[in-house]
């Protein structure tokens, strides 16, 4: 079972003595200081929990799937989530 947005902001607000919106203006801020890092290569670290930084990808060379020809794939950045010793504790039950 997957949570989205709102049913997050709904857990968080009745774990916490916060309105939905409240916590709703922290995440929208939490998410604003990730891309702010992320987009200028700074790692962002959450001890025991995760790690996010940007990557680069090499230029390389690639195949359109429909004709085959050889196209060139520009050189580009992508973003990489380690997950914490904490996030993998839970994950793995223990």
């Amino acid at each position: 079972m997957a949570k989205n947005r709102s049913d997050l902001v709904a857990e968080v607000a009745g774990k916490t003595s916060l309105s939905q919106a409240a916590v709703n203006g922290v995440l929208d801020a939490l998410f604003e200081v990730f891309e702010a890092s992320v987009s200028k290569g700074e790692k962002i670290s959450i001890p025991g929990w995760l790690a996010v930084e940007r990557t680069e990808r090499a230029a390389r060379t690639g195949r359109n799937p429909q004709t085959g020809a050889a196209i060139e794939i520009p050189a580009g950045h992508s973003v990489k989530l380690t997950a914490g010793s904490k996030l993998k504790a839970a994950a793995s039950g223990k």
